[in-house]
């Protein structure tokens, strides 16, 4: 049979009326493989043979039908260990789906909240979400828009919690030796990479674009991608997990800078050494030229570093950013001393060095001719080093994905798709990824974050555009979306959702997954300002 799936939109404001969606006819693409059905949930229009999936292998021809084949994913407060994780739906004769079986009442709309995972997407653009939901909350109606957008605009900004030397502001990282994205400000304790981009994706060659888009997906699926850094290291990043460094898995995250940290434990390491050096990459910090140490009555020690001197106690530029001690290139630390001045230091002066981290630390006593002669420390100082350590987070990668919802996605909640804008930005519509928090930045456009981890698992696909499908709800009140212009004759209650899935049946998801809701996640129909 031939199956043609690009019928399943609204008319135009001044057409007539349509048959329901199911009644209609759709129209013949002659060039087209009489066993094959053309899917239409993105450009790229994959003509699909029988037993076969599209090239996104998210959609694929069962029985001559198009059918999507990932479960829809609902988020629930609690989940029973013996309940079923997986439920189908099962389609009867007349085009209807039966009710599905489950243990429990998952009808409250307090309990159960679809995602855009698995729900299929609004291409060709002027069709409605694919699940517009529903229900009640205290008292109020509620209406959850749900969708997959597809996007082109969009990246991950990876933070990573170490000191190490990644590369250098601007240098290009690489997946598989192609560019995906590059280093960019580092924030306190911690190296940022930007990766991905609609530049990488469809602005380069193919190749590079195919790359990005199976990096993005994996790395937003919180599995692990190596790259490497033009002029630095490699890296091995998974969301969660600490970063693997040239092959060497980070610990710890400073507790502060040189600065920082002399300050901080500048009244504990008091009386036991007569100057501490804490070596860093930014800011190193010398105790007694330090305000703490001039604040405590330290005497001057005479030290000379190498470096720009920043204001007193505080030294910009000791080394080269790399691997080593503070997250410079040293692994001798008296590197970064050019001496003392003979008028002030003393033999027996007691001298402590040691990184941001505690990870090095030395020990070292001045011998008659001011030299610094290395000793083994006492175990009072080994004590301070040793809560310098543990003042310090684990090091971890954390993966935010940041997109910009267009024309597709806005589209498929209201016809008039800047009210959709208006109503975001007067904090009317709450915006979640896959039920996870959402931060919406200020200006112009919907543009979103989302922390990956608190995403269900496996929210994140491609298609071979090249481009990222990742789920995004907006939910409000009934009445907010009645006034901005939406898609209320597709508004359907929860309870009829979960018997019967999709609005529309091309490409319909065919089976729910219960997921529980993550701890860390606010319950998305509960936040203010929406009920208050």
């Amino acid at each position: 049979m031939t199956e043609h799936t690009k019928t399943d939109g609204l008319p135009a404001l001044d057409a007539p009326d349509l048959p329901p969606l199911a009644e209609r006819a759709r129209p013949r693409n002659e060039r087209m493989d009489g066993a094959k059905v053309e899917c239409n949930a993105c450009p790229v229009l994959c003509q699909i043979s029988e037993g076969r999936s599209g090239a996104c292998d998210r959609y694929a021809n069962q029985g001559g039908a198009l059918v999507r084949l990932d479960p829809v994913v609902l988020m629930r407060r609690s989940l029973e260990a013996d309940e079923p994780a997986l439920v189908s739906f099962a389609p009867s004769g007349d085009g209807a789906a039966a009710p599905a079986a489950w243990s429990g009442d998952l009808l409250l709309a307090d309990q159960v909240f679809v995602t855009g995972v698995g729900s299929s997407t609004t291409y060709p653009d002027y069709k409605p979400a694919p699940f517009i939901v529903g229900s009640q909350q205290q008292g109020v109606d509620m209406v959850t828009v749900v969708t997959e957008g597809i996007f082109s605009y969009c990246s991950f900004k990876v933070k990573i919690d170490t000191d190490r030397f990644l590369g250098a502001e601007q240098a290009n990282v690489r997946c598989r030796g192609e560019v995906v994205g590059h280093v960019t400000t580092a924030e306190y304790g911690s190296q940022m990479l930007s990766l991905g981009g609609v530049h990488h994706l469809t602005g380069g060659s193919k190749k590079e674009g195919r790359i990005t888009a199976e990096m993005m997906q994996a790395l937003g699926n919180q599995e692990a991608v190596e790259f490497t850094i033009d002029g630095g290291s490699q890296i091995l990043i998974q969301a969660g997990r600490a970063p693997i460094v040239n092959g060497v898995e980070e610990q710890r995250m400073r507790v502060g800078c040189g600065s920082a940290a002399v300050g901080i434990f500048a009244r504990q390491l008091f009386g036991l050494a007569d100057e501490v050096v804490v070596v860093d990459d930014h800011i190193t910090g010398v105790l007694t030229e330090h305000q703490a140490g001039r604040c405590l009555g330290m005497r001057a020690s005479g030290i000379r570093l190498r470096g720009r001197k920043s204001t007193p106690g505080r030294y910009f530029q000791v080394a080269n950013p790399g691997t080593g001690w503070g997250g410079t290139d040293i692994a001798d630390p008296l590197a970064i001393l050019e001496g003392w001045n003979p008028e002030v230091a003393w033999p027996g002066l007691r001298l402590l060095m040691t990184s941001t981290t505690g990870e090095h630390a030395s020990w070292y006593v001045l011998d008659e001719a001011l030299n610094p002669v290395e000793q083994s420390m006492p175990a009072e100082v080994r004590r301070i080093v040793d809560r310098i350590g543990e003042n310090c987070e684990p090091s971890l990668a954390s993966v935010l994905f940041l997109a910009g919802a267009g024309g597709s996605l806005r589209a498929g909640v209201t016809e008039n798709p800047v009210l959709l804008t208006r109503s975001i930005k007067q904090a009317l519509v709450n915006v979640t990824c896959g039920g996870a928090p959402a931060y919406v930045w200020p200006g112009g456009g919907i543009t979103v974050m989302a922390d990956v981890l608190r995403m269900p698992r496996h929210s994140f696909g491609t298609v071979p555009t090249p481009a990222i499908v990742a789920p995004i709800e907006f939910s409000m009140r009934l009445a907010d979306y009645e006034a901005l212009g939406g898609h209320v004759a597709q508004v359907r209650p929860l309870s009829q959702v979960l018997r019967e899935g999709a609005w529309h049946q091309d490409g319909a998801p065919r089976a729910l997954q219960w997921q529980r809701l993550p701890e860390a996640n606010p319950w998305p129909l509960r936040r203010p300002p929406l009920l208050g």
